[in-house]
């Protein structure tokens, strides 16, 4: 008697300025589950969180898959809530893993991983603790405090620090005399440079405090790093291993949402062209960055190299990670000698442990 396929769900989508690029991600984690052997390994079915927050059968999703884009209001079903989640669409008994394919908000910080632990079914990627961290940019950033692991420089705020005028003064004062300008300015909890600015005068500086608090309340100023941009995925549970450094160099001023999906204005090597000292330190970096914030299954960990002093500073971790076809993450692994399909088949095995 053969042995039955593995159920894998694919979650995609979402209520997060990244929809549309979890939609392309899902596109590609759902196409190498089909492919190959994974064919014979597992059966896919896919359910699709729309901009509301409300959950569709895979029949919508695979709609959207094929598409490529967010449903028209003709394209769903009329019996769906105002808003927000109610039920799963499909009978969750069959389900054998959970594949979360969610970018920023509400599927990368831990709130779905909570609704999906309470299922009592393995799921792809870190739990509760380690996804929340890994989105809370200011967490994350006293979490490698903690730990001793090297860092930019950082300030943060919450939105209603800034309707204190006098408040707001003494803070500009206080970014302007430990960062200096230029500087970047972020909302805590978004991913995909979404709502991000670098500001290079005082008023761009308020501008971009205006612009990240529109995205979340809590905001972090950095300070801004010439160096080479380098990333390393991390994979496994028990034992995690480290990826092939990669580095990403781009025609604009920063790497931007435009430079990352776009594909034209920036360009990636893999290997990255550095020694063999420096591409081990980052790799032990990277798992020690994980293990600071309880990340496991997988994640992104990125990097700052300052060439004239060798040093090497942690940017953040991306505890779910782009799967776009200019995606760092399966590019990273493919180079390491794991293709696409071979990855995502990992992911969901190491889920199951």
């Amino acid at each position: 008697m053969s042995k039955s396929k593995t159920k894998v769900c694919v979650i995609f989508g979402g209520v997060s300025g990244e929809h549309n690029v979890s939609i392309q991600s899902a596109i590609t984690v759902v196409n190498a589950l089909k492919q190959g052997e994974n064919a014979n390994r597992f059966e896919v079915i896919s359910l699709y969180i729309d901009s509301q927050g409300r959950w569709m059968n895979n029949n919508v999703a695979k709609e959207v898959l094929s598409n490529g884009r967010k449903p028209s209001t003709n394209e769903t079903p009329e019996n769906l809530s105002s808003q927000g989640f109610r039920y799963f669409p499909e009978d969750i008994e069959e389900i054998d893993v959970w594949f979360p394919v969610l970018h920023g908000p509400n599927g990368e910080d831990g709130t779905i991983q909570g609704l999906l632990k309470l299922t009592g079914k393995p799921f792809v990627g870190s739990g509760v603790l380690g996804s929340a961290l890994g989105m809370d940019k200011i967490a994350m950033k006293i979490a490698f405090a903690s730990a001793n692991l090297p860092q930019v420089k950082y300030f943060s705020i919450n939105k209603n620090e800034l309707i204190n005028p006098h408040a707001h003064s003494l803070f500009i004062k206080r970014i302007e005399a430990k960062l200096g300008y230029p500087c970047f300015i972020k909302p805590a909890n978004l991913g995909s440079s979404v709502g991000i600015t670098k500001a290079y005068n005082k008023q761009q500086l308020i501008e971009g405090l205006n612009i990240a608090a529109n995205h979340d309340p809590r905001i972090v100023i950095e300070e801004s790093v010439t160096g080479r941009e380098l990333e390393c995925g991390v994979l496994g549970k028990e034992k995690m291993i480290a990826s092939t450094v990669g580095e990403v160099k781009h025609q604009s001023d920063w790497y931007d949402y435009q430079a990352k999906y776009s594909g034209v204005s920036s360009e990636v090597l893999i290997p990255a062209p550095i020694s063999e000292e420096i591409s081990k330190k980052i790799q032990e970096l990277s798992l020690l960055a994980c293990k600071a914030i309880s990340v496991e299954g997988i994640a992104r960990v990125d990097f700052f190299y300052k060439e004239d002093t060798n040093h090497v500073l942690i940017n953040e971790i991306n505890t779910l990670p782009g799967f776009t076809m200019q995606s760092m993450y399966p590019m990273l692994w493919n180079q390491s000698g794991l293709n696409i399909e071979k990855l995502v088949a990992i992911l969901v095995e190491t889920a199951q442990d």
